[in-house]
């Protein structure tokens, strides 16, 4: 039985080996809360014995930032933060790694005028767009991982002591991330080498369309010629190894822009802009949301919806076998970091460009020809369980089972 401290060294470790994989002379840019600031200050020095040149943590504040939404004037979610995108961009430019922290309550925007949320995410998203192209086209090292503040293990374990909610929290994330075992860069190693034989196996495949059905779901999703299924590992422009979120357990690719047809439901809660959006459906038609429900955060959903013409298509579809840890553990933590990888899911918004052959090298039009979608949102959301079968269809008119009753068919 390892000790905390030797689980949170580990976690550390696992940013820095696994996640962003810094290398000698590299510049890592930190964004986190201050409820993480034990967890920061480690990988900040795991960073510096990696060799890395600078470290530059910059630091939010929860209830600084509801302040904001209570209390700052309108205009002021109308203005674009081009001065931190400015930043953003030129470090992304100077080969520099990002590791976002993430310990926000699900609740945190609750109650407060949605048209205010929007805004903001609208003028962050258009500032942020380049930095977003570098991203998705594996430019750039990137990892999101996160550490537990007491709002959000409160909102985890409602029933638990106060005093011991943080604790609980973070012994789930330290299972969720491999980072209780003796080992974990090595656990790390095998379960992508693990992901990685289903991408391949699906890649063989060169499905035409996807075909999920389950209570309240009927959804075909055709993916675009050339598609790629990738998994947790990625490669950068200088050919460094990342891993972009810890934990992961999915296998994902992009869909085609107009291909999607039918209805989804949901099957967890999807935390959007500091609101919870729950039992919620979308109708696909061509691709594009004609209609959509929920019984909690319609006000949300709408405006993520309509954040732009791309919010309202799908940009990526990802398949989670419900025997998945994170799933057996029966904790839903309300932040779609880990509750997407208890879950097959699919993603609102933009799709990532290193999901189709030749696609980290194309414009932004030879995506969009392809019919790859491109919007300043990209927000996944929880579809998957122990009652759905996912069928792969062919070119040529074959249909694979893929998921049989939530888990791998094959």
């Amino acid at each position: 039985m390892l000790s905390f401290e030797q689980k949170l060294e580990n976690y550390a470790t696992l940013a820095i080996q696994i996640g962003v994989n810094i290398q000698p002379g590299q510049t890592l840019v930190v964004n986190a809360m201050i409820d993480s600031a034990q967890l920061v200050q480690l990988i900040v020095r795991k960073a510096y014995e990696a060799g890395a040149k600078l470290v530059k943590v910059n630091y939010t504040d929860e209830a600084v930032s509801r302040m904001r939404y209570d209390h700052a004037s309108d205009e002021s979610f109308l203005e674009a933060p081009t001065w931190f995108a400015g930043e953003m961009i030129e470090l992304a430019e100077n080969g520099a790694a990002f590791l976002t922290v993430i310990s926000s309550s699900p609740d945190l925007l609750k109650g407060v005028d949605p048209e205010r949320i929007a805004n903001h995410q609208r003028t962050y998203g258009q500032a942020m767009a380049k930095y977003r192209q570098y991203q998705q086209a594996d430019k750039v090292s990137w990892n999101g991982l996160a550490a537990p503040s007491p709002d959000w293990a409160a909102k985890v374990f409602p029933d638990a002591a106060p005093e011991d909610q943080v604790n609980m929290l973070w012994d789930a994330i330290f299972a969720a991330v491999r980072a209780d075992q003796p080992d974990p860069i090595q656990a790390w190693h095998d379960h992508i080498d693990k992901l990685q034989v289903k991408s391949d196996e699906l890649n063989n495949k060169k499905f035409h369309s996807l075909h999920f059905i389950a209570p309240g779901t009927d959804l075909t999703v055709e993916l675009p010629v050339g598609h790629i299924w990738a998994q947790a590992g990625s490669v950068n422009e200088q050919g460094t190894t990342f891993v972009a979120n810890i934990p992961t357990e999915e296998v994902f690719t992009a869909p085609l822009k107009n291909g999607a047809n039918g209805k989804v439901s949901s099957t967890k809660p999807l935390s959007y802009g500091g609101n919870i959006i729950d039992r919620f459906t979308l109708t696909f038609e061509n691709g594009r949301i004609i209609n959509f429900t929920a019984e909690e955060g319609y006000e949300t959903l709408e405006r993520l919806v309509n954040m732009d013409e791309g919010s309202h298509y799908l940009g990526e579809v990802a398949l989670v076998p419900f025997y998945s840890p994170i799933s057996q553990s029966n904790i839903l933590y309300y932040t779609t970091l880990f509750d997407e990888n208890a879950s097959c899911h699919l993603a609102i918004g933009s799709s990532y460009a290193f999901n189709l052959e030749g696609g980290k090298t194309m414009t932004s039009e030879e995506l969009a020809a392809k019919g790859m979608n491109q919007s300043i949102a990209h927000v996944d959301f929880m579809m998957g369980s122990s009652e759905m079968n996912i069928y792969g269809l062919t070119h040529d008119g074959a249909k694979i089972q893929i998921f049989s009753e939530g888990n791998w068919a094959f």
